[in-house]
């Protein structure tokens, strides 16, 4: 950070810096977005002049717009308390709330060389000071805060120079990769099978009788007429049918397999440089303010 000694205040604490002196790097800070190629604009659309400039504080926010205004007749620079801005980067325009060509006029002018003090501002302030405001300046104690219709710290996103660094984040995306599904189906095959049965049957014989020629006494023979033997026969017939069993069980289950993934990136971060001229003295406060930026 370079810091010219002649744009200080005389108030120790509340010193304005300009943009480029505050920050060399102040368009990659903002994203390539350059104040001061814009072009100002009243509400309804009329130009009335262009960005020469910004001048911030001692903590990197927006304090004014340095403007090079074009009315008619006039033609000098005059500072916009950045409250009555409102910065359209897209458009590459900045709308301002009033800067009627009687407000320049009665404006200090605004060069190089100018030492915005105290009573500069004030008499800045005077002009655009809306007549109902209840403001009692006091040198001594007055602060930005008082006077948000100009300094508006609590709204303007660009009020403030911010560093920024940056971080490599992890995060884990589950993504299908695939899926598995386990069914069944039937084939068929022809299966054979033997088994031994049995079936009787009867054999009648004849055979020449025993003891030919062996004399027997007609009245010792019974003569019979009718059924005179009964044998059964039985045979084997096969019973085939099927049975179901089980051949064989399948389990199926879920295994996660963990690895460890690792990446590099190159990161930056912004850190604040201070160079003086001079016999300078100065603390930088550490701590965060209470204003919202």
């Amino acid at each position: 950070m370079l810091v010219d000694i002649n744009i200080l205040n005389s108030l120790e604490n509340m010193p304005l810096y300009k943009l480029e002196e505050f920050d060399p790097n102040y368009r990659e800070t903002f994203g390539g977005d350059d104040v001061k190629a814009l072009e100002v604009y009243t509400q309804e659309g009329t130009r009335v002049g262009s960005i020469a400039d910004a001048l911030v504080d001692q903590d990197g926010r927006f304090r004014y717009l340095v403007i090079d205004a074009g009315f008619d007749s006039i033609g000098k620079k005059v500072l916009l308390p950045i409250g009555l801005a409102r910065i359209n980067y897209g458009a590459k325009r900045v709308y301002v709330d009033g800067l009627s060509k009687r407000q320049v006029e009665q404006l200090p002018d605004y060069n190089e060389q100018t030492i915005v003090d105290e009573n500069y501002e004030e008499q800045v302030r005077g002009i655009y000071r809306s007549p109902t405001s209840d403001v009692a300046y006091d040198r001594e104690t007055y602060t930005y805060q008082q006077e948000p219709a100009l300094y508006n710290l609590n709204e303007q996103y660009h009020q403030t120079l911010r560093l920024y660094e940056e971080r490599l984040i992890a995060n884990k995306h589950r993504t299908k990769t695939g899926e598995v599904a386990v069914g069944k189906h039937i084939e068929t095959e022809t299966a054979r099978v033997a088994i031994p049965v049995q079936k009787e049957r009867v054999v009648i014989e004849r055979v020449p009788p025993t003891g030919t020629g062996t004399v027997v006494d007609p009245s010792e023979i019974k003569f019979q007429e009718g059924e005179v033997a009964r044998i059964e026969l039985y045979e084997e017939t096969p019973d085939i049918h099927k049975e179901a069993f089980v051949r064989e069980e399948v389990r199926v289950r879920k295994v996660v397999d963990r690895d460890m993934v690792e990446a590099q990136d190159t990161i930056r971060r912004e850190e604040l440089d201070v160079n003086t001229a001079g016999d300078v003295h100065f603390n930088e406060a550490t701590g965060r303010t209470n204003e919202n930026v």
